[in-house]
């Protein structure tokens, strides 16, 4: 009998378990124990760019708009770059520390507070709040202007907007009842992150199977109750995903949301060639119809009010430092090259569809880009086939999404709440039966939070992503101050305090705005 890298081994070969490797994340010695297959290169790749990625690809196109095309890629570059500098610097602390969980660095950087820290910072952010990804929307006839999370019904540039009884279904409602008429209403923020998910499944999901159904179907059905479709597909896909103990099986998952997100910037790539340029004026929306040969000039830069905006937008693209040391205790034959290499790709090909769909977006609407892509394509295109299937693979996406940003949230309440103590399957279903549960009454009672929300937010995804890999490398790195990497955490730790001011700032003046 002998004891190797957590698990027992009795003569005849076989093993029993230990089940702590959720709250105890250390990298298992695989190249020694040819037993003990973790998650491949592929499947880590995919999980990556599901956390890296979500609904907030529909408003980059308006980010560009507002920067400009050079503007917008220079941008992206700065912050791709500097999102893969800052995965470097952790996983450079988990081969310094041999720690590879995320509060376990705080811990060591900064004692119980800083674990603590760490830990609410990470349930604040997955669970209760995610500033990112998120759009300004504008509506000015409303004197409406606030950042949200991404919704599919949004108040537009000018002129009126949808009332709030035809705002409830949607943008597939938008679709289906483009006759009907309009009034000047505001719409409000839901609470971020996996609530916010859950938000947008509650909103959407109706309307977008309604959407394939003929206006004579037309009429109440279970299917159209956004809550009851909520809790019927946590139920069936979000709770069984959740309960699952390693993060490496959600990689088939995963894979399907990619192959929806490159579905989605096919579609808007194909589309480019559907809507002319001028816009056509015989649209009912009124805001849109007076275009000339000039809007149909792309601007390289764009320097305004509303570029503000958009760096915070871009600044939380690239946000998925709360799943990268999870996948990393996960990946087979583990070393910090590989797992490098790993959010290369993933950052790489995030960067490769937010570019594509963006350009082509913007490129298609030109200066008339609505903050939420597809809802320009709902004015143009009603009824159009591609358009409601994109829809629908996007709302699927982000379902698909919501276990995989469960997953640190429960590793992090377990170490917290529970201790580091074994495995137990009864702080697992518990644990995930409540995150769950908290997430889901929000999304469906959506509380007016979205002020506190939106400073929250700011903080916990500035932090994450920019100043606690700065904090941590200057702690607890041996090299001088002025060595490379620590010139580089220094730089991290300043841009990552320029958007927290900056985004705290743009919710200033929401407030001040509209009060």
């Amino acid at each position: 009998m002998s004891i190797n890298d957590g698990a027992i081994y009795i003569d005849h070969g076989t093993a029993v378990e230990d089940l702590c490797s959720e709250i105890t994340p250390l990298l298992r010695n695989q190249a020694e124990d040819p037993r003990a297959k973790g998650a491949s290169f592929t499947s880590s790749v995919f999980n990556l760019m599901n956390a890296i990625m979500g609904s907030g690809i529909l408003g980059l196109a308006y980010a560009m708009s507002n920067t400009g095309i050079v503007g917008f890629c220079v941008l992206l570059l700065l912050v791709s770059t500097m999102a893969a500098y800052s995965i470097n610097l952790l996983l450079k602390l988990c081969d310094l520390t041999g720690i590879h969980s995320y509060e376990g660095l705080g811990d060591r950087a900064l004692k119980k507070p800083g674990k603590v820290l760490v830990g609410v910072t990470i349930l604040i952010q997955n669970i209760g709040d995610r500033y990112s990804d998120s759009a300004p929307t504008l509506g000015t006839s409303a004197q409406h202007l606030q950042l949200s999370w991404v919704i599919f019904c949004l108040p537009r540039r000018d002129g009126p907007v949808w009332p709030t009884s035809v705002c409830r279904g949607g943008m597939g409602t938008v679709i289906s009842v483009l006759t009907h008429s309009l009034m000047s209403v505001s719409v409000d923020t839901p609470p971020p992150a996996m609530s916010s998910y859950m938000f947008i499944l509650k909103m959407e999901l109706p309307a977008a199977i309604t959407g394939f159904l003929t206006p004579e179907s037309s009429g109440w059905a279970w299917y159209e109750d956004g809550r009851t479709l909520l809790v019927l597909v946590t139920v069936c896909v979000v709770l069984p995903l959740a309960l699952l103990t390693k993060i490496g099986f959600l990689g088939y998952s995963s894979s399907l949301a990619f192959l929806f997100m490159l579905f989605f910037t096919v579609v808007v790539v194909v589309k480019k060639w559907s809507i002319p340029c001028p816009l056509p004026s015989n649209v009912t929306i009124t805001h849109i119809s007076n275009t000339s040969e000039s809007e149909c000039t792309p601007k390289l830069i764009v320097l305004s009010s509303k570029s503000a905006y958009s760096i915070p937008i871009m600044a939380f693209s690239f946000l998925c430092h709360t799943a990268v040391l999870p996948i990393y205790s996960e990946l087979d034959r583990p070393s910090r090259s590989r797992m490098q290499n790993v959010t290369n790709v993933s950052i790489s090909l995030s960067f490769m569809l937010y570019l594509i769909s963006a350009l082509f977006g913007y490129l298609t609407f030109y200066g008339h880009v609505e903050t939420e892509l597809l809802l320009g394509y709902a004015h143009y295109l009603p009824r159009d086939v591609l358009v409601m299937a994109v829809r629908l693979a996007i709302l699927v996406a982000v379902l698909l999404t919501v276990p995989l940003i469960h997953f640190p949230a429960r590793k992090v309440f377990v170490v917290l709440f529970c201790g580091d103590g074994a495995f137990s399957w009864a702080h697992h279903i518990l644990s995930t039966l409540l995150i769950l549960s908290v997430a889901l009454l929000l999304a469906i009672f959506a509380p007016d939070f979205k002020n506190v929300f939106g400073v929250v937010g700011s903080t916990t995804s500035t932090c994450l992503l920019f100043v606690f890999p700065g904090v941590f490398y200057l702690r607890l790195s041996k090299q001088p101050i002025k060595s490379l990497d620590s010139v580089g955490a220094v730089c991290l730790l300043v841009f990552g305090l320029f958007v927290g001011v900056l985004s705290l700032s743009v919710i200033v003046v929401t407030w001040a705005q509209n009060p």
